[in-house]
């Protein structure tokens, strides 16, 4: 399964003649942003919070639809949603809307294998930060029996600049179980929070002085 990053470092070429840039930067412009746009500094260490709940089922469907929605402070030109039990169908184009709530003219298309563990998406980059999106996917049984989906996101910036692909990734970051369930033992837990037992412990560095062996004779003073 190819992620956008791996996509882009395929596309880059190891140079890039002066000749080729326009045509390049033509090719691309819908999947890349421009790097004068609104960003962090650093489109690596960008924050995204979101949540997953119940979806809107599809006439005739038979599987369990789920929503997920985040937001980032930068903007973004793909993402990845994963879980931990199998995706068996994703439902149309992700919905990006600004702050306010208005639908905007932003578009991401999602593809991957099912049944599987990862949406790939991929689009016209966000306009501005804060922007939500908000897609779904279908897993095969009722979303609050335990376990209960628990999905990692992971986002992609990409873009041109001076002429070259420059790619970004932040993430990933845990969107949690769903909302609305009730209660259970395993409430409160997440994948990246879930305690896994205690840390190892650290290896001292340097060799201990061995402990001479028997009954040793006693100083005199």
């Amino acid at each position: 399964m190819e992620t956008l990053a791996q996509s882009v470092s395929t596309m880059a070429p190891t140079t890039t003649p002066a000749a080729t840039i326009p045509l390049v930067c033509a090719l691309a412009g819908p999947a890349f942003a421009h790097a004068e746009a609104t960003e962090p500094t650093n489109p690596n260490d960008y924050e995204c919070s979101g949540s997953l709940s119940a979806g809107k089922a599809e006439a005739g469907g038979e599987e369990t639809p789920v929503q997920y929605k985040f937001l980032c402070d930068g903007q973004i030109t793909g993402y990845q949603v994963q879980t931990q039990l199998p995706i068996t169908g994703i439902q149309g184009a992700p919905l990006v809307t600004n702050y306010a709530g208005t639908p905007l003219a932003d578009t991401f298309s999602c593809s991957g294998a099912f049944p599987g563990y990862a949406v790939n998406c991929v689009g016209s980059s966000t306009t501005e930060p804060q922007e939500k999106i908000t897609g779904q996917f279908e897993i095969g049984w009722k979303l609050c029996t335990e376990p209960r989906v628990d999905a990692l996101l992971t986002v992609t910036y990409a873009y041109i600049e001076k002429g070259l692909i420059t790619q970004a990734i932040s993430g990933p970051f845990d969107l949690g179980r769903p909302v609305g369930c009730p209660s259970t033992s395993q409430s409160g837990k997440t994948r990246l929070k879930a305690f896994q037992g205690p840390e190892p412990k650290q290896h001292k560095k340097g060799k201990k002085s061995a402990k001479p062996k028997g009954k040793q004779p006693s100083k005199r003073k």
